[in-house]
């Protein structure tokens, strides 16, 4: 590893940290965010060619804290701020730690970040920007190269973020017990939100955002640390692991979607694919079952099984039926359609399928048309089968997937036809 990827790798950890220490302090989370930044980019320029402080934390929280007294020294924004605070806090309760200080609030601080940059009010675009940002460590412009935005609309998108938290009142604490659950719930979705843009990209030339799955891995793996009792959260790191764990396998030599039933198994990560399983073995008997751990042991019976043929299909469809009760949604209930033509047949997979027709929430997207295509596929019949790839190919903003339902289409028409029995 190269210095300047251990210091990257060290200010990422650090940045919630610190950005706990000042938010707390001064009561104002979008100045203290900006003065972070600042703090993690004198220090990207500097650790490498001077060598890292005695004590990393206590240079950014002294750094951090000199800025954020310039920025607050106005008149106007000081005054503002200080009222602001006044009626939050307590007197003797508003410190700023000396540089130096071992922070013992730091796992709280990262979860009270987590919780308020996923807060509902946000909307989830603007939610995964502010984590990325604040909690990840990511810049403005890793983070719009990340979701293929200019830079300047995905600076407008954190500045709008940062201004919805302030106008709120939003305090920097944990909220009460009675919202933690709901807070929690928004922070793994948001979480999952980055992952599944990471794994497979709605948008552009790639397949996968290799970096930004990592990173919604990084942080989901810190929320497990800080609350290990919290089985939906394992669940949701064991789910990421071992959805991931597939990724060397999902690309060819050219970037081009290789299918599940197609892909060389012996690619996958196997220590992934243990930590996920044991994750969720561990987290499933805890309890309370939640979707995300359902979902992780559906991806652990793919995992474990040698291929599609000796995958157990029955189990996986028991747990999708589990699945749609908890969570119920028409992506569900499209994956279960797959997995019960599995079971039994394709004949009664598209059953399923054409039941969801006039979804919503399916309609003009191209997983509806991708399912059938497969089924129809399944069942012989071809050139049903053609009509659907080409349809789900108009409806897919992925070049790879694009690519992929194309060239099914292509491959089952340039095939013979079957030769019809005789009378």
């Amino acid at each position: 590893m190269t210095t300047n990827s251990r210091v990257e790798d060290l200010l990422r950890d650090l940045a919630p940290q610190v950005l706990g220490v000042l938010a707390r302090r001064f009561g104002d989370f979008a100045t203290a965010e900006d003065a972070v930044q600042e703090a993690l980019l004198a220090a990207a320029t500097q650790w490498p060619t001077e060598g890292l402080p005695d004590n990393p934390r206590g240079w950014l929280i002294q750094v951090g804290y000199r800025r954020m007294i310039e920025l607050v020294r106005g008149e106007q924004a000081r005054r503002r701020r200080e009222d602001l605070v006044a009626r939050r806090d307590p007197d003797d309760k508003r410190h700023a730690p000396a540089a130096d200080e071992e922070l013992t609030a730091e796992r709280d601080d990262t979860v009270v970040l987590l919780m308020l940059c996923c807060h509902p009010a946000l909307a989830p675009t603007s939610a995964v920007a502010l984590t990325l940002r604040a909690v990840g460590g990511l810049s403005t412009a890793e983070i719009a190269r990340a979701f293929l935005v200019p830079e300047a609309t995905m600076a407008q998108r954190i500045s709008r973020a940062k201004q919805r938290i302030r106008a709120s009142g939003l305090p920097f604490r944990m909220p009460e017990p009675a919202e933690r659950a709901g807070r929690l719930t928004a922070v793994r979705q948001v979480l999952y939100l980055i992952f599944t843009e990471g794994h497979t990209s709605t948008t552009g030339p790639d397949l996968r955002r290799i970096d930004l799955a990592a990173e919604a891995i990084r942080l989901t793996r810190a929320l497990h640390t800080l609350l290990p009792d919290d089985s939906e959260s394992a669940g949701l790191l064991a789910l990421m692991l071992l959805t991931e764990a597939r990724g060397p396998a999902r690309t060819g030599p050219s970037g081009e979607l290789i299918s599940l039933s197609d892909q060389d198994r012996s690619r996958w990560d196997a220590a992934a694919i243990a930590e996920g399983v044991a994750l969720v073995t561990r987290a499933l008997p805890r309890g309370p079952v939640g979707p995300y751990q359902v979902q992780a042991a559906i991806a652990a019976l793919h995992d474990e099984a040698p291929s599609t043929e000796a995958t157990d299909w029955p189990q996986i469809l028991a747990l999708y039926e589990v699945l749609e009760r908890l969570a119920g949604s028409p992506v569900v209930a499209l994956n279960r359609a797959v997995a019960t033509a599995m079971v039994h047949g394709p004949a009664a997979g598209l059953a399923a399928v054409d039941a969801l027709a006039d979804d919503p929430q399916l309609v003009g997207h191209h997983r509806l048309p991708a399912a059938r295509a497969h089924l129809h596929e399944m069942a012989g019949d071809r050139d049903r089968a053609i009509v659907d790839y080409r349809a789900a190919a108009a409806r897919t903003n992925s070049l790879p997937e694009q690519r992929y339902l194309t060239m099914r289409a292509a491959r089952l028409a340039a095939e013979p036809a079957p030769v019809q029995p005789r009378d």
